[in-house]
């Protein structure tokens, strides 16, 4: 199956924000900062502790969302060369094959370790931070891309 891709910006960043929140570490870093910024607006609330600790939970929690949903997206979006790019993409009962002007490259399936899928993209994770994503947007037919859901599921074989 012979797919185009090309990025659009704003697709990019919202799929780079669903892989930085799928990551264990990530999710735990979240839950104890919400439950610290909580619970210091509960002691807060009651008049238990002084307004800093509170302030101190409050920036900490904005600054770990500024960090997560805008931040790291757009430094990896303006670091890396592949979104700016359109090259072709042949998916193979055996293989992924990259093509760009400057070469091809292929990949087996099993170089990959897991995939996910989120609403716009299919993220292809050689490890547990570096990925490939596959646009949905580049498949003109729902039955080549539930065949592309296919070959990642059979091939790949455990999803995140």
């Amino acid at each position: 199956m012979r797919i185009e891709v090309s990025y659009t910006k704003g697709k990019v960043l919202q799929a780079l924000r669903y892989h930085f929140i799928s990551r264990t570490e990530i999710k735990v870093m979240m839950i104890l900062v919400n439950v610290f910024a909580l619970l210091a607006a509960g002691l807060y609330a009651f008049k238990l502790i002084s307004p800093l600790p509170f302030l101190m939970s409050s920036v900490l929690w904005i600054s770990m969302m500024v960090a997560f949903w805008i931040w790291l997206p757009l430094l990896i979006y303006s670091k890396s060369k592949t979104f700016k790019d359109q090259f072709v993409v042949l998916l193979e009962e055996n293989h992924l094959f990259i093509e760009t002007e400057n070469g091809k490259k292929s990949f087996a399936w099993r170089e990959f370790h897991a995939y996910f899928e989120t609403p716009g993209f299919f993220h292809l994770y050689f490890d547990s931070k570096t990925f490939f994503l596959i646009p949905k947007d580049a498949f003109y037919e729902q039955d080549s891309l539930d065949k592309a859901r296919a070959l990642f599921r059979n091939n790949i074989g455990k999803s995140k």
